[in-house]
């Protein structure tokens, strides 16, 4: 399978749980400020790096779970900053399919962007590194918001949210091909 391929059944596997939360949940995500999503990513990339130190999990949702989720949460941080309106707080299914799949889609662009230039480097990456890499850009995320969004030189949020959600879909696509723990 190509990685594009590998890439698509990552991301849908992660789209299917989405829509499916959607239909459960309706888009109660709709309330979490930027903030909020970056600290469910960093509690799932926390845990993650947990069970990769300890050895041991003591619930049920595996590693597997928490990159999905991690790949969700990016998607619900890139829809919120596009979604100005703090008062439409419930969308349609439809709707949110499409947001969904056109963030996927920037995503996927920039990780072919990035795999040209870096030649899919992130294939001798260890679990360990997409974690703290995650991490990393959530601490930035962090820092962006406490400067009130306004960067000098780096990149903003956004870039950092579609990182995440790369680094995501590497470490589900390394544990799909048993290279990595699941």
């Amino acid at each position: 399978m190509s990685t594009k391929q590998q890439y698509d059944k990552a991301v849908a596997s992660c789209k299917e749980i989405f829509l499916k939360k959607t239909k459960d949940y309706g888009t109660s995500w709709r309330v979490y400020r930027t903030i909020s999503v970056a600290d469910q990513i960093y509690i799932k990339a926390k845990r993650i790096r947990t069970i990769q130190e300890m050895g041991v999990q003591k619930i049920g949702d595996d590693i597997i779970s928490e990159f999905k989720g991690i790949l969700n949460y990016g998607i619900i941080g890139l829809i919120q900053l596009d979604i100005e309106d703090d008062e439409l707080e419930e969308l349609p299914v439809d709707i949110v399919e499409k947001l969904y799949s056109e963030k996927a889609g920037i995503a996927k662009k920039l990780m072919e962007d990035k795999n040209h230039d870096y030649g899919e480097a992130w294939r001798e990456m260890s679990q360990e590194s997409f974690v703290d890499l995650m991490l990393a850009k959530i601490l930035r995320i962090k820092q962006i918001l406490l400067n009130k969004g306004k960067t000098i030189i780096s990149e903003g949020i956004d870039a950092n949210f579609y990182d995440i959600i790369n680094y995501a879909a590497f470490g589900l696509i390394l544990i799909d091909e048993e290279l990595h723990k699941g």
